[in-house]
């Protein structure tokens, strides 16, 4: 069928259909003149005889079953040629109850505007600004407006498919949606896809395209049609409202550098080609941000940039890289006054970067970049940086109305940065006060070998409040602990601080480790009583910061008894690696948490022979997001099996094993080798309960001495043996040891088995006695006394010569 053009169209008027009436055995009984004209057969040339015989010879004419049927097939005109024609077979009631069949033929190029008015067409939706096409149902174009021709061109569509018309990739996807639309006649509305627009071959249009069946009364298919919209403007509307929502959301991370990189990949390339954003010093680092001064010069780092794919560019600039812009500079007054700039040739730009980096100018080299926009970055009274964008020479260059919108992209912007740069002040504060109440270092003097680590959790979680510490206690003894706040930032690191210096107060009291977290138990207890909201606080809705509901573990190793004591709130029990490198985890009472003073807390004693390794840590070590604390633990212990590595090795090893990952909570660790004393640096006596003794006491002490070499030290120990020993037989109880022990201080100390307190005064002139702790205190350097599970122990220390 030849194709008919677009003028042509608009003539076609709506004639009467070529019409025969066949009966049952598919003889004409009917021919009407529409057909004559048609076909060129009179009625009496083919009334009475085979239609198929005349019409189409040697095929036949196809056979309806049931029901009505419509094709193509191929007529005889009377010339002798072959007409290609649409034909729909209808049945009709016959005379006596005989079955007739009404034959329409008409031109299959016109079955889908079957029935309806081509001039009413023509005359209303020609001119439609909505671009609009009439296909059949093999999807070829029957009748197209001038919309649709000027939105896409190919005006000698009539009679092609789509395929035949556009390009196979922009066809596969409407050829599908149309198919679908015909078989199941559901509409499908508002499909968008990208395109050019005659006008402007090389920009992007977006279009949303409706498609429905056309039907005839019968509600068979006879072919659809489309609607054509152009909603560029719409769609880049949509289109940049999700970026300024995803940059008012970006930043979850809250670290301005990988905030800044967010923002820069939102732009690209929806918006534009190449974007780059620069931010103050001060912001990355989190310190104090100086205020905007058109007298001074600006200090920037690179922080992110993005660049389309197509877009080439040469050395890209590391993030981190400095920058520094002198106070007449663009970038200086685009700060200063907090307002975009638009530059209309790439000189002016490359101008801008090289007054503050010259080396920035290489990465847009290759760009062949033809307009920038340049916004401040900034909240309330607040600059955070800078924010540049550029379009290659493939892109429309950049108009006032994309000025505005990049300075609303930047106010939004800056709402997350402003977050980011919030929490990494307070991150910094928090490091440097937990820094300063964290100890300097840790020493177990001669007792233990000591080894720690402390990692904070990651950037997005924020500061925690994990500590660990070492106090050396009397009798060569040592203290190790390790605590655990609840919460991050400042608060969490001041509660830390409240806890250690807690934790010091009480082992100075030289109490065992049950009765030391009792003591911290009411100390948390009396800070709860003191905020508002006293039962609120207990309930979990916690006004303390950190103190309610902390752990801690607190264990004191005696290198003399070589056994280690330990107690825990609420904490992860210690892993122990014994001399022969096995691991346990000792069967340690796991105790409430700080605060909540419902259960006693009970002390486990472990024997730790030399070279024991006592590893003490947080959860945040052994606790990951994927694996839990037994698992952690397990890895922790064969880290520990390692045999000859030394305690930083083993320290570093574990990091490497169980922190290989963004940290949720803080992580410390405490590891401690055990020592103990030979047994010529320690001398103990029993000392029988008779006054007697005090001299044979002086001496063996001023023996020791000498043999030590110690003999400096003789005096002093005479008296403090003296009244020590004296005090213990006239007011203790048996039994009663003397004990000296020269590690780097002296100690001198005496048991017995009561539990009454000495007391220091100062006696009168008058008085005939009561100066003897007096005079020991004097002569010593620290001296106190401890409880023990039966009886106490008076100590004294002097520092060795």
């Amino acid at each position: 069928m030849a194709e008919v053009s677009p003028s042509r169209q608009s003539a076609v008027t709506t004639s009467a259909p070529a019409a025969a009436l066949l009966d049952s055995a598919g003889k004409v009984i009917g021919w009407s003149e529409a057909a004559e004209s048609l076909l060129g057969y009179g009625a009496s040339e083919i009334v009475n005889h085979p239609a198929d015989a005349v019409l189409t010879p040697g095929a036949g004419l196809p056979r309806p079953g049931n029901g009505d049927w419509s094709g193509v097939s191929h007529i005889r005109h009377r010339a002798g040629h072959d007409l290609r024609l649409g034909i729909r077979m209808c049945k009709m009631a016959g005379v006596a109850g005989q079955e007739n069949w009404l034959m329409t033929l008409f031109d299959p190029g016109e079955g889908a505007l079957s029935g309806v008015n081509r001039s009413l067409l023509d005359g209303l939706l020609s001119h439609s600004p909505i671009g609009m096409a009439v296909m059949d149902t093999d999807l070829r174009y029957v009748w197209v407006n001038e919309a649709l021709l000027q939105i896409s061109g190919a005006a000698d569509r009539l009679g092609r498919t789509i395929s035949a018309v556009f390009p196979a990739e922009e066809a596969a996807a409407g050829e599908a949606k149309m198919s679908r639309v015909l078989e199941t006649g559901v509409p499908l509305i508002d499909f968008e896809y990208c395109g050019p627009i005659l006008s402007d071959p090389t920009g992007e249009h977006m279009y949303s395209a409706s498609f429905f069946r056309l039907e005839d009364q019968l509600g068979e298919a006879t072919g659809l049609c489309y609607l054509v919209i152009d909603v560029t403007e719409r769609w880049r509307n949509r289109q940049r409202g999700l970026m300024l929502s995803r940059a008012r959301e970006c930043g979850k991370e809250l670290d301005p550098v990988r905030t800044a990189q967010e923002l820069a990949e939102i732009c690209v390339p929806d918006f534009a080609d190449l974007a780059t954003i620069d931010l103050l010093e001060a912001v990355i680092q989190g310190s104090e941000v100086p205020s905007a001064s058109a007298r001074e010069s600006v200090f920037m780092q690179h922080a992110g940039h993005k660049i389309a794919d197509e877009v080439r560019a040469g050395s890209l600039p590391e993030i981190g890289e400095p920058a520094m812009y002198g106070p007449s500079s663009r970038v200086a007054r685009c700060l200063t006054g907090r307002a975009g700039i638009l530059e209309s040739t790439l000189e002016a730009t490359l101008s801008a970067w090289a007054e503050g980096a010259p080396g920035r100018v290489k990465m847009i080299d290759n760009c062949a970049s033809h307009s920038s926009i340049m916004v401040p970055l900034g909240d309330g009274g607040t600059v955070f940086g800078i924010a540049t964008f550029m379009r290659a020479k493939s892109s429309k260059p950049f108009t006032q109305d994309d000025l505005v919108f990049a300075e609303e992209f930047a106010a939004n912007g800056s709402s997350s940065l402003a977050a980011a740069y919030r929490f990494t002040q307070e991150r910094r504060i928090s490091l440097a006060l937990q820094r300063s109440l964290m100890p300097g270092r840790l020493s177990g003097d001669e007792a233990v070998e000591i080894a720690w680590r402390y990692f904070p959790a990651s950037q997005k979680v924020g500061v925690g409040g994990d500590w660990v510490d070492a106090i050396p206690l009397s009798g060569a003894r040592v203290a190790l602990v390790v605590g655990d706040v609840v919460g991050h930032g400042v608060n969490a690191a001041a509660a830390m601080g409240r806890l250690r210096a807690a934790v010091h107060t009480l082992a100075a009291m030289d109490l065992p480790p049950d009765e030391l977290l009792a003591h911290l138990d009411d100390f948390v207890m009396r800070l709860c009583e003191e905020q508002p909201g006293f039962k609120e606080c207990t309930e979990g809705d916690s006004n303390l910061s950190g103190t309610f509901g902390a752990s801690c573990l607190y264990a004191i190793y005696d290198p003399v008894a070589r056994i280690c004591s330990v107690a825990r709130a609420g904490h992860p029990a210690p892993v122990i690696k014994q001399p022969d490198g096995t691991t346990f985890v000792p069967d340690v009472p796991a105790g409430s948490p700080l605060g909540i003073g419902s259960i006693p807390f009970e002390s486990a004693e472990i024997p730790c022979p030399d070279g024991s390794v006592l590893a003490f840590f947080t959860d945040g070590l052994v606790e990951g997001r994927d694996d839990d604390i037994d698992e952690g633990v397990s890895r922790l212990r064969s880290v520990l099996g390692r045999a000859g590595a030394s305690l930083d090795a083993l320290c570093d090893e574990a990091v490497e094993v169980l922190l290989s990952r963004p940290l949720r909570d803080d992580a410390a660790l405490l590891l401690a080798r055990t020592a103990s004393f030979s047994c010529a640096d320690v001398a103990t006596w029993e000392v029988p309960s008779d006054p007697a003794f005090v001299s044979e006491a002086r001496a063996l002490a001023t023996r020791k001495l000498s043999q030590w070499g110690l003999s400096d030290l003789e005096f002093t120990t005479e008296l403090i043996v003296s009244e020590l020993v004296t005090n213990a037989i006239r007011y203790g109880s048996t039994p009663i040891q003397l004990r000296l022990i020269r590690h780097n201080v002296l100690t001198c100390e005496v048991i017995d088995g009561s539990s009454t307190s000495p007391r220091l005064r100062h006696a009168r002139i008058t008085d005939e006695g009561g100066r003897g702790l007096f005079l020991v205190a004097q002569a010593s350097q620290r001296w106190g006394y401890r409880y023990m599970s039966s009886g106490k122990s008076i100590w004294v220390e002097q520092d060795l010569p």
